[in-house]
This record gives structure tokens, sequence and C-alpha cells, in this order.
């Protein structure tokens, strides 16, 4: 497999492998494609701890990296999957939630390791290019929900 040249690398405490083996399992395209183990001791960890993750998440290069509790996840990085229908919405943002994460607004959340997410249906984007007015109402729609609604972004477009 031929190395990225450019990979986002996502600081975990200590449950890289864990959290890329559930993106893998949520998200198409998906995979956790190497684990590497610590040669020797580190200030948060010993020998023989896995160090690094190599994983993709919806055709993205991304590497774990269990760096300790040292920094924190926040909203200022989050990955965005656009979502084609309820379902799809539902499944992704339901398989977040349900798995120790918890809701934002405006269509994030974050999951159990801190990772915010964005679950946008296209619906909504697509409002947001058109401008005007229906912008407006699709924007004014979104500000009151926290999973995003299809059927109500839908109504809000069309006035």
């Amino acid at each position: 497999m031929a190395i990225a040249k450019n990979t986002i690398c996502v600081w975990y405490d200590k449950d890289a492998e864990a959290a890329a083996r559930f993106y893998a399992e949520t998200f198409p395209n998906s995979s956790v494609n190497a684990v590497h183990r610590a040669p020797g001791d580190y200030p948060s960890g010993k020998a023989g701890d896995v160090l690094m993750v190599e994983f993709t998440v919806a055709g993205i290069p991304c590497l774990g990296l269990n760096g300790g509790p040292t920094f924190k996840h926040s909203e200022a990085f989050s990955f965005q999957i656009s979502t084609d229908d309820q379902q799809e919405t539902d499944r992704y943002w339901n398989a977040i939630v349900g798995n120790g994460g918890q809701e934002s607004a405006c269509g994030w959340c974050k999951d159990k390791w801190g990772v915010s997410w964005q679950i946008t249906p296209r619906v909504l984007m697509e409002a947001m290019a058109a401008g005007g007015d229906e912008a407006k109402r699709a924007f004014e729609a979104m500000m009151d929900m926290k999973k995003i609604d299809v059927a109500a972004i839908d109504a809000a477009r069309r006035g």
C-alpha cells in the first residue's frame, strides 16, 4: 500500500484502534489498513502498545495516534459526512450517538472518543448553495435541529 502524501492525523488517548474499527464498520469505503505497535516505551505507553493506526474514513486516509491524554478533541476539527436521505442520515447519526457519543446542534455530534462529526444531508448543502430566500429558510430550519430532518429542510426550501 502506498503512503498518502497528505493524511489526516487524529490524536487519541489510547483508543485509536477501537475508533478506527468503529469507523470502518460504520461508513462505506472505510477500513483499518495497518496497526503499528510502539517499538519501545514512550510517555503514555509501553513497548508493544498500539501507537498508530492507519485507517480510511469514507475514502479519506487517516492516521490515529495514541498520544495520551495531553490533547483533547474540539469542534475545530470534524469529519463531515454527506448523506443522500433521511435513512442514511439516521443510520450514521444513530451509530455515532448510540455508541457512547453525544448529540450537538445543526447536524453535529461527537463520537465516544470526542471526535466531532457533521452528518449533513445533501439537500441542506444544496439549499445553502441555492442562496437567497431558499437558503435562508433552510438555514433557519436547521438552527432548531440536532439531527437534520430532511423532510423539514425540503419543506423550508419550498417555503
